[in-house]
């Protein structure tokens, strides 16, 4: 068969060969893209850290006991305590470094303390002279506790170096004397021979029985003031007790106690110029007070306890039949003392 016209077969097969090509090469459309909208993230509101439900709770409104204690800083640089001493009776005002006492230690000198009880917590606030250069309370503070009122201490309670204005449980122990010879013969009088004092250590940092026996805190209104809480349930819900504050350094070691039963007063030295044991020895950088009444009425035949006047009722008024303007720890001169009628 001849073609008639080759060249328009060639065009017209040129043509169904560019359709199918065209065909393959056709894809789908993608669909139109949406942008996400980003969903927010819930926002925690912000407010005060949760208190820990195992910690103490506020101080109670009304206080059970309080004493004032020597403030020292008056005589730092004359090398002496300003009184409040009686180490045969086992009262200490030592603020002081030993030998040349030409370091006065403001966080060591106490001149305040405080005691509160409620059904489930003691407490006790011990306010210092005022703190180190660096606006710290780097001592061990703490509480004596004379469960029975007899003189010789029970428990010792105390606190390493606190820091925080919250209640923690770091730096915190609670010591026993579970053999009864805190204080030898004659409890807080000097003896020849002391015990093993305060041997049981019943609460290390949150470790015992409990993990919650006992706390520490910075006073949030007073950086020179600790606050110690304690359960009673630790001590077997005493329904009363005495309670004495100390601060100290390596001296306030809970082995030692009665301290004046393990060294005699030459040994010790003395913070008071007029003494012969003067300056102060092996027994420095230590402060105590005297004893508070929490839960009871005092009789006056407490060893230990604090005395404090009762102030007239007016102007020029004497004081109460049985008190007196003046009080005395042992045979010592002492501030801030409670007037037992008798």
């Amino acid at each position: 068969m001849k073609v008639k016209n080759p060249n328009r077969l060639k065009w017209m097969f040129g043509v169904l060969l560019l359709g199918a090509l065209a065909c393959q090469n056709t894809t789908a459309t993608p669909p139109p893209t949406t942008a996400s909208t980003p969903v927010p993230a819930t926002l925690i509101p912000s407010g005060p850290p949760t208190q820990n439900p195992n910690a103490p709770v506020d101080l109670p409104v009304k206080r059970s006991d309080q004493a004032g204690d020597v403030n020292s800083s008056n005589m730092a640089t004359k090398k002496g305590a300003a009184g409040g001493e009686a180490f045969a009776q086992g009262l200490y005002e030592r603020p002081f470094n030993a030998t040349t006492m030409d370091t006065y230690f403001p966080y060591l000198d106490i001149i305040n303390l405080e005691g509160f009880k409620d059904d489930t917590w003691g407490y006790a606030t011990i306010t210092m002279a005022g703190a180190d250069a660096n606006g710290h309370l780097p001592a061990k503070y703490g509480v004596e506790l004379d469960l029975n009122k007899d003189g010789r201490g029970d428990w010792l309670i105390l606190a390493s170096n606190p820091s925080s204005t919250d209640w923690t449980t770091q730096g915190v122990q609670a010591w026993k004397d579970s053999n009864g010879d805190v204080g030898g013969a004659t409890p807080m009088y000097a003896d020849k021979i002391g015990g093993d004092g305060y041997e049981t250590l019943v609460f290390d940092q949150g470790k015992g029985d409990n993990p919650n026996d006992a706390w520490v805190k910075i006073a949030a209104n007073d950086p020179n003031t600790v606050e110690i809480a304690f359960k009673l349930s630790m001590l077997g819900n005493p329904a009363s007790y005495a309670l004495g504050g100390w601060a100290g350094t390596s001296m306030l070691n809970p082995a030692l106690f009665d301290l004046n039963d393990h060294m005699t007063h030459q040994q010790a030295g003395s913070p008071l110029h007029d003494l012969t044991t003067y300056p102060l020895k092996a027994l420095a950088e230590i402060d105590n007070t005297c004893r508070l009444a929490i839960g009871f009425a005092p009789t006056g035949k407490e060893p230990g306890l604090c005395k404090t006047t009762i102030a007239p009722s007016g102007p020029g008024a004497p004081p109460p039949p049985g008190c007196t303007n003046t009080c005395s720890y042992g045979q010592m001169p002492y501030p801030n003392c409670q007037c037992i009628p008798g």
